[in-house]
């Protein structure tokens, strides 16, 4: 089983979100993973308002294009331009340098943490 960073929290839908004020949001490993090689990043423009649950942008890969999902609600503040610029920091550094908003928080949605996510994502 794979494992996942402790001091972030995760969505059901493989986004994580740190406890920062802006909270940084980005997809797991498990995600990268099972997109394979990401070549495409379309994400929310800063100022946006994003809502927990509610897509808010997309991930192209060579396999398939998946949605991304809002794991909080509240304003978009920086949107991580490295990472459009080279989508393949999501595969590489997804924790890290492939991180990919950063949301000023008005609330959390239904979040687990990483023992939970381990379990979820197998």
């Amino acid at each position: 089983m794979a494992s996942y960073p402790e001091n972030l929290q995760y969505s059901r839908e493989h986004e994580w979100v740190d406890a920062s004020s802006p909270a940084v949001i980005g997809i797991t490993s498990h995600a990268a993973d099972a997109l394979g090689d990401v070549v495409y990043l379309e994400l929310p423009e800063v100022g946006a308002q994003i809502s927990a649950g509610d897509v808010v942008g997309e991930i192209e890969s060579t396999k398939s294009v998946s949605e991304l999902y809002a794991p909080v609600s509240g304003t978009v503040v920086e949107v991580n331009q490295a990472a459009i610029d080279d989508p393949a920091l999501v595969n590489s550094d997804p924790f890290g340098a492939g991180w990919l908003l950063k949301v000023e928080i008005t609330s959390r949605g239904d979040l687990i943490d990483a023992a939970e996510y381990a379990v979820l994502a197998g």
